[in-house]
């Protein structure tokens, strides 16, 4: 990575527009560490998936139904969770909300 950037303002950053009345926005990172945001319309769905990243999210706003390895759990404003390594992992927006992941090391396939 040439050159790290170790200070952002929201409004300096684009949003990718998603489907599923989704969006999100890569916030900063470094190779080691990466933080993006996640804006869900109300029924939007973060499709199960799963990736060799470790994952930490924290709800910013709104409500989630979270499922990590089969377990699913309802998390609201404040609440986290965490998806390790491999797997298998999504959402459904039980109101519109807004996720801020953490992953390490940073996920190249969101930058490209």
């Amino acid at each position: 990575m040439s050159e790290v950037k170790l200070f952002t303002q929201a409004d300096e950053i684009p949003w990718t527009i998603l489907e599923n009345g989704n969006r999100r926005r890569v916030v900063v990172y470094t190779d080691e560490l990466m933080q993006v945001e996640f804006d869900f319309d109300e029924g939007g769905i973060g499709e199960l998936h799963s990736h060799p990243h470790v994952q930490a999210s924290y709800v910013a706003e709104g409500r989630f139904e979270v499922t990590v390895d089969g377990k699913t759990s309802i998390i609201g404003m404040g609440g986290s969770f965490i998806v390790p390594s491999g797997a298998i992992h999504g959402v459904r927006a039980i109101e519109k909300g807004r996720l801020v992941d953490t992953f390490t090391p940073h996920r190249q396939d969101l930058l490209d």
